[in-house]
């Protein structure tokens, strides 16, 4: 039986988009506590099918797909460019497909402004107006307001009206910025992604005996089945390991092992590759919040799946691509090891004006990688790494990464890095990793 929590959020899940949503109304129509209430709208927020905006409340908005995550709601724009809201609030869960700025004259700007635009402007009340007629919701800069019929207009349309603080240019690259990094979010694989979805998995349950396991691996070849209850929450998992020499009529919740490794949707494929190497796993179950089970993911879905996203172009620079984009071999080498240079960009720097500490660590670790990966084809897995000193490098310096292989088997790898800056040496690291094949 699902309990309150999902029960909430399976409510509100079926809500009309634009429906608002207050604690109270739905303590009310579900008969549960406010706090219980509260919980699970902060839960659906999370998600992201609900929006909370300060002076209008909490709305149902339309949940994301994967493919049109580059698109905001006007929800989310008010929230990113702490916005207030003058009309229009019942538009508030509609998607925006583009913006505008508002830096021509009227009959320019409305050759660009179409339905599902957003158009950025400031105190030109004719511009808003005609803006809101074409269909296109209406982002006010500088801090102005508008006028009543404005308003009143953007009501009637169901297309938000909303006023910002900031100037035209701040507002557009804050939108950018948010674009920008639910990009980088599409482009990271998630377990969601790759799993084996129920319908597919082979499971047991808990009234089962272990010659269902006996069936299920004829009928599968496989040898590891998680174990879930009536409700299909995940209670255990059982593997060849378990049931040598038990009787067929031994009940399985007997010979399973209890409360079992697993991963949520969200999590990152990177991640379960970790969790499934340090922990020698060759399946994991995929649950939700509550434990349910969604599906199932193998060793080999995982090692799949990193070795597409090492061959796909990356949409989104993260700050570590632009940390590690600097790092150039050196084209020399030292007892038969690549060395690697980097300059020290300003952005690469702490309040000081010297390498941050972060940037550093990136750098050892790209620049360890690429060793590692010249001695061994396949993946690695970042055990541990431990930095022993970093002394202060100027702004505009350069400095070379001397990575020296100690120890190399089948699974493990040890790396001893040392950093120079003009001949000196000004920092020094050890990293572990877990290797694995290709395979």
């Amino acid at each position: 039986m699902a309990t309150k929590h999902e029960q909430i959020l399976k409510y509100i899940d079926d809500l009309p988009v634009g429906d608002k949503i207050s604690v109270r109304q739905i303590a009310k129509a579900l008969g549960v506590s406010e706090g219980t209430a509260y919980r699970a709208i902060k839960d659906a927020e999370n998600k992201g099918y609900v929006s909370t905006i300060e002076r209008v409340g909490t709305i149902r908005i339309e949940r994301k797909k994967k493919e049109n995550i580059e698109k905001l709601t006007f929800a989310e724009v008010v929230n990113i460019v702490d916005g207030q809201v003058l009309g229009g609030k019942d538009g508030l869960h509609k998607t925006l497909n583009k913006f505008v700025i508002g830096a021509m004259k009227i009959d320019a700007m409305m050759k660009y402004t179409g339905a599902g635009n957003l158009l950025i402007v400031g105190n030109r009340v004719n511009a808003q107006e005609l803006a809101l007629k074409a269909g296109a919701a209406v982002l006010i800069t500088g801090g102005f307001d508008t006028e009543d019929h404005v308003k009143k207009l953007a009501d009637e349309l169901e297309l938000p009206i909303i006023l910002s603080s900031y100037d035209s240019f701040t507002v557009a690259t804050m939108i950018n910025r948010a674009i920008y990094d639910q990009l980088i979010k599409k482009e990271i694989l998630l377990v969601e992604d790759i799993l084996t979805s129920l319908a597919d998995t082979a499971y047991l349950s808990l009234e089962d005996s272990v010659s269902k396991w006996h069936e299920l691996n004829k009928s599968t070849n496989h040898s590891r089945f998680p174990v879930v209850d009536s409700s299909f929450k995940v209670q255990g998992m059982v593997t060849s390991k378990d049931i040598i020499g038990v009787e067929l009529h031994v009940p399985i919740d007997k010979v399973m092992t209890k409360t079992p490794m697993s991963v949520g949707g969200k999590t990152s494929v990177a991640s379960s590759a970790h969790m499934m190497v340090w922990e020698g796993i060759e399946l994991l179950p995929v649950v939700d919040e509550n434990q349910v089970l969604l599906g199932i993911i193998s060793r080999q879905d995982v090692l799949k799946a990193l070795q597409m996203i090492q061959r796909q172009p990356q949409v989104g620079e993260t700050i570590d691509d632009v940390i590690t984009s600097q790092l150039v071999s050196a084209g020399n080498r030292v007892k038969g090891e690549d060395i690697y240079r980097c300059e020290v960009t300003p952005q690469m720097t702490n309040y000081l004006g010297t390498i941050s500490y972060g940037v550093f660590t990136a750098l050892v670790t790209e620049a360890a990688n690429r060793t590692m990966r010249a001695f061994k084809r396949g993946d690695l897995v970042v055990e541990n790494m431990t930095i022993y000193f970093i002394k202060p490098v100027q702004m505009d310096s350069m400095i070379e990464i001397h990575p020296r292989v100690l120890e190399i088997g089948r699974k493990f790898g040890k790396i001893d890095i040392e950093v120079y800056n003009e001949g000196r040496l000004v920092g020094k690291a050890m990293m572990m990793c877990q290797l694995f094949d290709r395979t």
